[in-house]
């Protein structure tokens, strides 16, 4: 399951073009099959791609070099 940090779902930054793009590709390629609604770039720098397709991984945790490091 990897690295989930500490957060609260609502909090973080929306964002879109090809930041979104780079890290729904990252969390695809860990965990396929998710259909991101949107990517929010939590406060410490990491994103969080939110999957609406699946029951499981809800959330998909990208850090700021678009590496997978976990998901719950």
């Amino acid at each position: 399951m990897g690295e989930i940090p500490d957060y609260t779902e609502g909090e973080g930054t929306i964002v879109s073009g090809s930041t979104a793009d780079k890290a729904v590709q990252a969390a695809q390629a860990v965990v396929p099959g998710g259909i991101a609604d949107c990517v929010v770039r939590l406060d410490d720098g990491e994103y969080e791609v939110h999957n609406i397709s699946m029951n499981w991984p809800h959330h998909v945790f990208v850090d700021k070099d678009f590496n997978v490091v976990g998901w719950e």
